[in-house]
C-alpha cells in the first residue's frame, strides 16, 4: 500500500491531568495543545495523543510473552530514529524511571530486529518506544 504516513490519534485514561502535563509534556518533551480541565492534547513526534481524566480505567496489567519479556498488552508510543531512541533511553535512565522492559534489541539478527523499551506513565499506561536500524524491516516476517 502506497498511501501516504499519517499521524495517528489516540486517547487514553489518566488519574490525574496535572501528572499527564509533567510526564508527557515536562519529562518527554511532547509539546501541548488545546486543552479542558478533564484533557489535554500532547504533540509525540507529531501524533496527537489526548489524556482524559479516567481514574477509574487506569493501568495496564495484562502481559503477552515476547522475546522472552512479559509484554503489556495495552500500549502505545512511538518509532523513532536511532539516536532519538538512545537520546529518549538515556534522559529516562538519569531521570530514575522504572522500565517495565529495559532499554535493548530485540530479535537480534532476525528480521524486524529492533531497539526497544517499556515504561509506564504516572497512571499506569504503558508506552513502547522503539527503532529499528533497517526501517524497512518494521513488517519484516
Amino acid at each position: 500500500m502506497n498511501a501516504p504516513i499519517l499521524p495517528f490519534h489516540i486517547a487514553f485514561p489518566v488519574n490525574s491531568i496535572e501528572e499527564a502535563r509533567a510526564f508527557y509534556g515536562d519529562l518527554l518533551g511532547c509539546p501541548e495543545g488545546r486543552s479542558a480541565p478533564d484533557w489535554v492534547d500532547f504533540n509525540l513526534y507529531g501524533h496527537q495523543i489526548v489524556a482524559h481524566l479516567a481514574p477509574g480505567e487506569t493501568g495496564a496489567t495484562a502481559t503477552n510473552a515476547v522475546d522472552g519479556h512479559g509484554v503489556p498488552v495495552r500500549h502505545f508510543g512511538a518509532i523513532l530514529t536511532m539516536p532519538q531512541w538512545t537520546e529518549l533511553a538515556e534522559k529516562l535512565k538519569a531521570a530514575g524511571v522504572q522500565f517495565v522492559i529495559e532499554p535493548y534489541i530485540r530479535f537480534k539478527g532476525e528480521p524486524g530486529e529492533q531497539a526497544t523499551m517499556f515504561f509506564l506513565d504516572p497512571s499506569g499506561n504503558a508506552l513502547e518506544f522503539k527503532s529499528f536500524a533497517d526501517l524497512g524491516m518494521l513488517f519484516a516476517k
